[in-house]
């Protein structure tokens, strides 16, 4: 599934070749033809996320909500000679008026026609996004501190924390040392804090390479000698789908294990059980 770091960027791209622009929208696949003949001629204003949700906001009160879910793909194709006849079952298609760019969007869980009170209450529902300005990591913080659930559990649930996904889970609780099944209610302030800062950064970094890079300098190919990794989703990380490889830090091979359906990567040295102190 795409990553809050992914929304930001199509966001902004979509903004970039559509905004302020009259577009024809269309709906190939007819999924969307209804409410895709109410938009079509209009002018696209913007596009916004909030976490794994994109907002495409028109006049008139009036939003496209799309979430990719774990298949759904936004392909924007700017500068081009000719738009190309959809190839594939295609959900939505936005036009400019020039025919210089169009944009199609396929597989995704969800697409449809809201008003503005709707978007909020979908934006009300989710967790603080570190990629936007007017995030308060207090709400986030305020749902930790109480649960006993894992904080590899909490950093997944999109009502929690938005728009992070199993990659930044994985590599945000190894770059702080912390367990994935440690409670949630176990952590410090300051770690949080310390989580929460160090996410922004990485995020903003994804948002504008289009690549989740999580190692530190020195953990580099360069800076250790060894190969770039060889993996489709691009990018160098530490326990992330390294299974068995060993660990760039101390050695030792990463694990694996099943949470909440989603693979879960970590190091059992670098990240060791936590254990309160009134259990010792």
């Amino acid at each position: 599934m795409p990553e809050g770091h992914t929304l930001h960027r199509l966001a902004n791209e979509l903004t970039e070749v559509f905004g302020d622009q009259q577009v024809r929208v269309g709906s190939p696949q007819g999924r969307f033809a209804d409410a895709a003949a109410q938009l079509d001629g209009t002018e696209l204003r913007d596009a916004e996320a909030w976490g794994k949700h994109l907002f495409i906001g028109f006049g008139d009160d009036r939003f496209i909500h799309v979430h990719l879910g774990l298949y759904g793909t936004f392909d924007v194709h700017d500068l081009v000679t000719e738009v190309p006849p959809p190839v594939g079952q295609v959900r939505l298609r936005l036009v400019r008026a020039d025919g210089k760019a169009y944009a199609d969007l396929r597989g995704a869980t969800t697409c449809s026609l809201v008003t503005a009170a709707e978007r909020d209450a979908v934006v009300a529902r989710t967790g603080p996004d570190p990629l936007r300005p007017d995030a308060d990591p207090a709400a986030a913080w305020a749902r930790i501190r109480r649960s006993s659930a894992p904080i590899g559990t909490l950093l997944m649930d999109q009502t929690v924390l938005a728009g992070v996904g199993n990659v930044y889970r994985a590599e945000l609780l190894f770059r702080h040392r912390i367990h994935p099944l440690r409670p949630g209610r176990t952590l410090r302030p300051g770690q949080w804090q310390a989580m929460w800062d160090d996410l922004v950064v990485l995020m903003a970094e994804g948002v504008r390479t289009g690549t989740i890079d999580t190692v530190r300098p020195e953990h580099t190919p360069e800076e250790m000698g060894r190969p770039p990794r060889d993996d489709d989703h691009g990018g160098e990380v530490y326990v992330y789908r390294r299974t068995g490889q060993p660990c760039h830090v101390c050695g030792r091979a990463v694990r694996t294990t099943v949470l909440g359906g989603r693979n879960l990567f970590w190091c059992t040295r670098c990240q060791p059980i936590f254990r309160s102190r009134a259990s010792r």
